[in-house]
């Protein structure tokens, strides 16, 4: 553990150097056959020459002297000389018997070289490299499902290799040049199963190998997928290392800087090698690329691999020598998932797919095509999947008659040798845990695990998620426990709650890498319990993203039509409109038919608000309403083909329509029709193009269109396009522009971004008016479009992006453009750029001009500016003073801050040998069950009511508004209806906690109840007059008292919204949340009020009008955490402790320590006169 630490403190404060190449100082002593047997090995059958391995047991003076001259050239770590010293890799010499013992010297003696060094720490790593065979790679391209090794061997292999290095006195693990992950996962699978058997924890450093310019490791993972993929083992520190030189290398060095919540290191080739396949870059052009790594804060660690010398370790290790560390990126805890691309789950991302169809137990098909051996068939399947819209493959073999472990790895193997199917994350699916983990040991990525579940009690659950955890997978989680499969809210929301709190609590397991599935269960079955299935998973779902904000909820949605087989176009309306309903409350995956989705709004309006009945269970009769009208929509599967009333309709709303639905069938024929109608066929574009794809955003944007839609819709837009192109190139011959361009400008959609559609009618649009466009497609790295752009001489860059982290990806092409000394023009553009980002985040990253474009409309005035000679400088200049402009609006004041000792030294005084704390009426705890809602009314403070419907104004003179009179007075009538139904109905149950106790405090630390409470202290200079505030300071140091409370308004509120979001009141919804906060806002007064006057009775002669106590005009405060005196919400656990608060008025808190229900305050009672409100700033 001290070396654990050691190593850990000193990455943070300086940057390591580790040593360079063994086998080029090997190849340095220029060594025979008879050198590497030695003695030892002297009769031994095969030849040992170029096992540099062995050297250790036959030339431990050599290997001695390599140590030694890296650790003079200054290297803080050396690695052990056992980059093949594994069984595989020792095989091809016949040395398999001598692994232990190669393992066990080498880490001898670098151990004992290292520890001769007496200047600094110096560090032994002991070197586990790839072995000759890959997990995830066939060796024989006739069969792409052959592998040469399996997962189980290579952890045997890298077990006894790791037995000896740990033996032998290794200080860290380096699980080095990674080009399969898979072999990867298996050597930190072994390393994770030994360390936790001698009970022992050392540094693991992980190197990924990146092998040419398209940025992936030889099985073909991403940079960030193949950190997707190993991250669960929480290595101190990840890099990259071998086939590039250090200049080839910066691209995904910088991508794994800014992704990895880790350190990061860096050991490049000394160059590319030359013809005759040697390393000739010089240490001094090495160290200088690498001084530029450290200089950019991308780096924590740095050295070489092949080609490189004791001369180029000590040239690196003297330029980094005065660099500042790179500093550890905060990271989002987001679900990480991967493919051979990464995948990640962020708030914004929408309803994750996940294909149901290469399922044996839930497609015909799919299982006939396993039963017969079709795999390649079976593999078109799952490419389907993907291209209607599957962002995950759920894969499952059960099936009685299939050898279900065969048949999984089989198709895994196979689907590995695939790309397009590849890319995605995998499902493992399965009943029997021995399928499972066949399938975990043939993923290379981080995939998922469905499912697990504590049916058969906690030790087997926890166990199976433990090997989870270590296999690197993210996994489902069923309600289902001991008792059986949970149909009701309350046993979905108790399995799962009982299940996440074992899961993070016993194991560590990642809150965000747990997917409830709280079970989609059949309707519409004529049995009377089922009715209420589909309304309990919604509320299940609310239930539990509310408790557990990071987890997802999922669900297999064909379940719900289960009733229904044969009847496909009744089965897609209910999954439609059970999927709206059910992502509204929080479901955000689900095992779906990404090909077979209707539309929300399409759907018939009765067939919608039967179903809708259904699945909310709203009439008794609603079951038989559907299957009446399911016998109207039988045999209508091709309905929509069939029915081709739109195709009467204008040629504007033919296009539309066919974008909506995604029909391509006539989109040739009405594109022609409208291009004879237009003048230009870029009006077509800009026209009625443009206008139907907005009407799928805002479909997709409400939740009413899913992902799958919106791609077949994307196609249809593609081919429309595609259709004009021929003529508008010709419109351009016609001009004479075909061979004259007004200039070149290269476009691309960032890394991580597949989002085109804008991106290619910009394109378009400025090829329509004579630039030459260069179009790089999607997924294009910083590095291919630098190169291209100076390659193809380009003019102006163009870069698009849809999501949220392509804005982060926009600031690195512009740094690397700076960085390369670019002066083009860079256009940025795109869903969620906008001006004010691009100036404070891309604009000063980049000396050249840098311009928002808003849309393509807009793009080609831009663009003609910027190449017209007379305008492009003043163009220039007004969009530099208008982003300094934004820059000085937001840009906040330097603020001076005092050191702690300096502000308490300021703190607000109180003479407490002149002051006696008054002593409470009541000391103890007291609960309030069911107080009467009538005793609030006259408390609520109704000026917030209006400012929650955006009325700014103070009631009651806002009901006299001029502007906002009329509607103030309207909902303010709305409010009081709904506050009277809760009243008359005694709906909300409003619960209360109250205790006073002995306390007192030290600087800013409040004892109480054998707890504390810390509160901070403000740190901003604000004159040696001015008091820096600290609660602790209205608390004496002995003999004073402090309150504590958590109240509530928000038991019963959730049937009253039920109620109306099953109406689609989304007006009332609102309204019924508004009233219960003014409720328990009330309900603090109140109470407040009666623990001055009555409880504590420091101020029983208190007599005050209601402004009065809105106005705080009383004496004592009761602040709250995470409001401006106290923002730390972490204290709120000692008051759930003291006060029992969950047990006593069932306000919970998740995760990140917000309360449910919603409308409930926590906080304290001061009583001292003096004690005020402050404001702590954070920064």
């Amino acid at each position: 553990m001290g070396f654990f630490i050691m190593i850990e403190e000193l990455l943070k404060n300086k940057i390591l150097t580790i040593d360079g190449a063994m086998g080029t100082m090997v190849q340095s002593f220029k060594l025979d056959e008879k050198d590497f047997r030695g003695k030892r090995f002297a009769n031994h059958k095969s030849d040992l020459i170029g096992n540099n391995d062995i050297l250790v047991l036959t030339q431990p003076e050599i290997v001695t002297k390599i140590h030694t001259a890296y650790l003079d050239a200054g290297a803080d770590i050396i690695e052990t000389n056992t980059f093949n010293a594994n069984a595989i890799s020792q095989s091809d010499y016949n040395m398999e018997s001598e692994v232990y013992n190669l393992n066990y010297e080498s880490a001898k003696i670098a151990s004992k070289v290292a520890k001769s060094f007496k200047d600094k720490p110096r560090f032994v790593a002991g070197a586990i490299g790839p072995t000759s065979r890959t997990a995830s790679l066939s060796p024989d391209v006739n069969d792409p499902s052959f592998r040469n090794t399996s997962f189980d061997e290579l952890v045997d292999v890298y077990s006894e290799q790791i037995q000896g290095l740990l033996d032998g006195g290794i200080d860290l693990f380096l699980v080095e040049t990674v080009f399969d992950t898979l072999n990867c996962k298996a050597a930190l699978f072994a390393i994770n199963q030994i360390l936790k058997e001698k009970n022992l924890k050392l540094p693991i450093f992980i190197s990924g190998t990146i092998t040419d310019a398209s940025g992936r490791t030889l099985s073909g993972q991403t940079v960030e997928a193949f950190w997707n993929s190993i991250s669960h083992i929480q290595p101190m520190a990840v890099g990259l290392n071998c086939a590039l030189g250090a200049e080839q290398i910066r691209p995904w060095l910088n991508d794994l800087s800014n992704i990895a919540n880790t350190f990061v290191f860096v050991y490049p080739n000394a160059g590319l090698p030359n013809e005759l396949g040697e390393y000739d870059q010089s240490p001094n052009d090495m160290s200088d690329i690498i001084k530029e790594f450290a200089r950019d804060g991308l780096v924590n660690m740095v050295g070489g691999c092949c080609g490189t010398t004791p001369d180029h370790i000590r040239a690196i290790s003297n330029v980094v020598k005065n660099q500042k560390p790179r500093t550890i990126p905060s990271v989002d805890e987001y679900t990480r998932l991967s493919g051979l691309e990464p995948f990640v789950i962020r708030p914004e991302s929408n309803f994750i797919n996940v294909g149901e169809r290469t399922n044996v137990t839930g497609s015909a098909r799919f299982k006939r095509l396993i039963k017969e051996g079709d795999f390649d068939t079976a593999l078109s399947v799952a490419r389907q999947q993907i291209q209607n819209g599957a962002q995950i493959i759920d894969i499952n073999m059960d099936e009685g008659l299939l050898d279900s472990e065969k048949a999984m790895e089989k198709f895994l193997r196979l689907v590995a040798s695939e790309p397009d199917i590849a890319k995605v994350p995998i499902m493992i699916d399965s009943s029997k845990w021995s399928v499972i983990e066949v399938g975990l040991k043939n993923l290379q990525g981080k995939g998922i695990v469905n499912s697990i579940s504590l049916k058969e009690g906690e030790e087997i659950f926890l166990d199976q998620a433990q090997k989870i955890k270590n296999y690197g997978a993210a996994s489902v989680i069923m309600a289902f426990d001991e008792e059986g499969q949970a149909d009701s809210f309350e046993r979905k929301v108790e399995i799962c709650s009982r299940a996440y709190r074992l899961l993070v609590e016993k194991i560590n397991f990642p809150p965000e890498d747990i997917i409830f599935d709280p079970n989609i269960f059949a309707v519409a079955t004529g049995i009377e319990e089922h009715n209420s299935y589909a309304k309990s998973f919604i509320d299940a779902a609310r239930e539990l993203k509310t408790r557990f904000p990071k987890v997802h909820i999922s669900g297999g949605v064909s379940n719900l039509s289960f009733s229904f087989r044969g009847n496909d176009i009744l089965r897609e309306a209910m999954h439609s409109v059970f999927l709206f309903h059910a992502i509204k409350s929080g479901m955000d995956m689900g095992i779906v038919n990404a090909g077979q989705l209707t539309i929300y709004d399409e759907i018939d309006s009765t067939l919608k608000d039967c179903i809708e009945d259904v699945i909310f269970d709203r009439k008794s009769d609603s079951t038989e309403r559907l299957i009446d009208m399911a016998q109207l929509h039988k045999g209508k599967k091709q309905s929509k083909t069939i029915d081709l009333k739109w195709r009467k309709l204008s040629i504007e709303e033919r296009l539309s329509y066919a974008l909506k639905e995604g029909i391509t069938d006539f989109i040739d024929e009405d594109t022609e029709e409208a291009r004879l109608k237009y003048d230009r066929p870029i009006n077509i574009i800009e026209g009625p193009l443009m206008d139907g794809m907005n009407i799928v955003g805002d479909l997709f944007g409400s939740g009413k269109m899913f992902l799958p839609q919106v791609v077949k819709s994307a196609r249809v837009m593609k081919k429309a396009v595609a259709y004009l192109i021929p003529y508008i190139d010709e419109e351009k011959k016609e001009m004479g522009l075909e061979d004259i361009s007004n200039g070149k400008i290269l476009l691309a959609t960032v890394k991580g971004d597949v989002h085109d559609i804008g991106k290619n009618i910009v394109g378009v649009v400025l090829g329509c008016n004579g630039y030459d466009i260069i179009d790089l497609g999607v997924m294009v790295p910083s590095d291919k479009i630098l190169s291209e752009a100076k390659d193809k001489g380009a003019d102006m860059i163009g870069l698009s992006g849809l999501i949220t982290p392509s804005l982060d990806e926009m600031v690195h092409v512009a740094k690397e453009m700076e960085r390369m000394k670019f002066d083009i023009p860079l256009l940025i553009g795109g869903a969620t750029t906008s001006k004010k980002h691009t100036a404070i985040k891309i604009e000063e990253n980049y000396s050249g001009p840098t311009i928002h474009v808003n849309d393509a409309s807009r793009s080609v005035g831009v663009v003609s500016k910027l190449f017209n000679k007379k305008e492009k400088s003043q163009f220039e200049i007004s969009v530099k003073e208008e982003f300094e402009q934004i820059r000085n609006t937001v840009k906040s004041k330097n603020i001076k801050k005092l050191s702690i000792d300096e502000a308490r030294d300021r703190k607000f005084k109180v003479e407490w040998d002149k002051y006696s704390p008054p002593k409470p009426n009541f000391i103890g705890t007291k609960v309030f069950e069911d107080y009467p809602l009538e005793e609030l009314v006259e408390y609520i403070d109704w000026s917030p009511f209006f400012h929650a419907w955006e009325l700014r104004g103070k009631y009651p003179s806002i009901l006299n508004h001029e502007k906002y009179g009329k509607e103030a007075n309207k909902v303010f009538s709305d409010g009081k209806n709904i506050l009277n139904r809760i009243i008359s109905e005694n709906i909300i149950k409003p619960k209360a906690v109250i205790g006073i106790y002995d306390a007192f405090a030290k600087n800013e630390t409040v004892f109480t109840e054998k707890m504390k409470f810390n509160f901070p202290r403000q740190l901003v200079d604000k004159g040696k007059d001015s008091s820096n505030f600290s609660l602790a300071d209205f608390i004496s140091p002995e003999n004073d008292y402090i309150g504590l409370f958590a109240l509530t308004t928000g038991h019963g509120l959730e049937s009253l919204v039920e109620e109306f979001e099953n109406q689609n009141d989304d007006y009332n919804v609102i309204m019924a949340k508004v009233i219960a906060d003014r409720l328990v806002e009330a309900f603090a007064e109140r109470m407040h009020e009666r623990v001055r006057t009555d409880f504590w009775g420091y101020a029983d002669n208190e007599m005050m009008e209601k402004q009065e106590l809105i106005q705080e005009k009383f004496q004592g405060i009761r602040p709250a955490p995470g409001y401006p005196s106290c923002p730390s919400h972490i204290e709120k656990d000692a008051i759930w402790d003291i006060l029992k608060v969950e047990n006593n008025v069932g306000i919970t808190l998740t995760e990140t320590r917000a309360m449910y229900p919603a409308a409930s305050i926590c906080g304290w009672y001061f009583s001292h006169p003096q004690s005020r409100y402050f404001f702590i700033r954070e920064s």
